[in-house]
C-alpha cells in the first residue's frame, strides 16, 4: 500500500447526526463524521477532499458549511441546490467552498431542464461545474442535457460496462471521470481505468467514496495501489493533480526526491600528468634512425 503518496480525496460523503438527514428508498445512512474520516483515512497522507452531498441530504446546506468551516484549506463542496436559489446564495455557497452542483440522476428524482438551466446560472456566476452521478447505459438518453453542460464530470467510472464506449467519447471531447466506488461497479476497473487514461491522461480523479453506503464493498487502501498500478508515473496526477486543477485549487509543489546513490567524483591520489614543453621533448641523433627493410 503507497501511503508516502500525497492524495486529493475528489468524492467523499459526511453523514452528521447534527444536521437532518432523510431516507431514499427506505434506507437511512448510519453516521460517518469527520471524525470517523480522519480516523478511516490516518493511514494516507490527505491533503484535501471534496465533500459531496448525498441524496440523503436534499438540498441542506447546514451540514456542508460546517463540514467545510471544520476542514479548512484545501476542501471543497459539491452539492444539491434548491430550484429557487438566488444568485446571491450561490455566491455565498462559492465563498465558503463549494465548486460544483450535482445532478444525481441514479438516486433522486429531479427535474433534469431545471437542473440545466441552475447549472449554466452557476457556472455563469461563479464558475461551478456539474458531476452526475448515472450509470453508463443511461448516458446516451442525457445527451441532449450533457451537451449543454460546458464543465462536467462523471461519478465512479460511469458505473457499468455498456456505457463506457460513450464514456469514452465524452472523455475525449473533455469530461473527467472520478476514479471511485470500485464496489459500486459492473465493469473491469482495472481495464476501464486504462482507457480511460489513454484517452486523456487529465481525465481521472481518484476519490474513496466514503462511507460507501449501500456499495457492493467500501473502500479498500489496495484500491490506491492498482490506481498506480495502472497508471504508473501519472499517478501524481490521479492521485491528486488533476482534481485540483479540476476544483480550481492551487497546483502542489511537489519537491524531487534526492538520488540515494548520487555520481561522486574520483579523488586523485596522485598528481595529474602534465604536458611537456617541445624543448623538453628527447632528442634522437640521425644513427638512431633505423630504415625499413626493402620488401620486394
Amino acid at each position: 500500500m503507497r501511503h508516502s503518496v500525497q492524495v486529493f480525496d475528489a468524492h467523499l460523503h459526511i453523514f452528521d447526526p447534527r444536521f437532518p438527514l432523510a431516507e431514499n428508498e427506505g434506507y437511512l445512512p448510519d453516521p460517518f463524521t469527520i471524525a470517523d474520516y480522519r480516523k478511516r483515512m490516518s493511514r494516507f497522507d490527505v491533503g484535501g477532499g471534496a465533500v459531496v452531498s448525498g441524496s440523503f441530504q436534499g438540498t441542506d446546506q447546514t451540514y456542508l458549511k460546517a463540514a467545510l468551516a471544520e476542514l479548512g484549506e484545501g476542501w471543497v463542496g459539491v452539492t444539491a441546490l434548491d430550484p429557487d436559489a438566488t444568485d446571491e446564495e450561490i455566491i455565498e455557497l462559492d465563498q465558503i467552498g463549494v465548486r460544483a452542483l450535482r445532478f444525481n440522476v441514479k438516486r433522486a428524482a429531479a427535474d433534469i431542464t431545471a437542473m440545466t438551466l441552475q447549472a449554466l446560472r452557476a457556472h455563469d456566476l461563479v464558475g461551478w461545474h456539474v458531476e452526475v452521478y448515472i450509470d453508463g447505459n443511461m448516458l446516451t438518453s442525457m445527451q441532449p442535457v450533457i451537451s449543454k453542460l460546458p464543465v462536467f464530470s462523471i461519478d465512479h467510472l460511469g458505473m457499468s460496462e455498456e456505457g463506457l464506449p460513450y464514456l469514452l467519447d465524452l472523455v475525449d471531447r473533455g469530461a473527467r471521470v472520478k476514479a471511485t466506488g470500485f464496489g459500486r461497479v459492473h465493469m473491469k476497473v482495472a481495464d476501464t481505468l486504462r482507457r480511460i487514461h489513454a484517452v486523456n491522461p487529465e481525465a481521472l480523479m481518484f476519490g474513496t467514496d466514503l462511507p460507501g453506503t449501500r456499495a457492493g464493498r467500501p473502500f479498500r487502501d489496495s484500491d490506491v495501489d492498482l490506481i498506480c498500478d495502472v497508471v504508473g508515473t501519472d499517478m501524481f496526477k490521479v492521485l491528486e493533480d488533476n482534481a485540483r486543477a479540476f476544483y480550481r485549487l492551487p497546483a502542489r509543489e511537489r519537491a524531487i526526491a534526492a538520488d540515494p546513490t548520487p555520481t561522486l567524483p574520483i579523488h586523485r591520489t596522485e598528481q595529474p600528468t602534465l604536458p611537456l614543453r617541445r624543448d623538453e621533448l628527447p632528442k634522437f641523433e640521425p644513427a638512431d634512425t633505423i630504415p625499413f627493410p626493402i620488401i620486394e
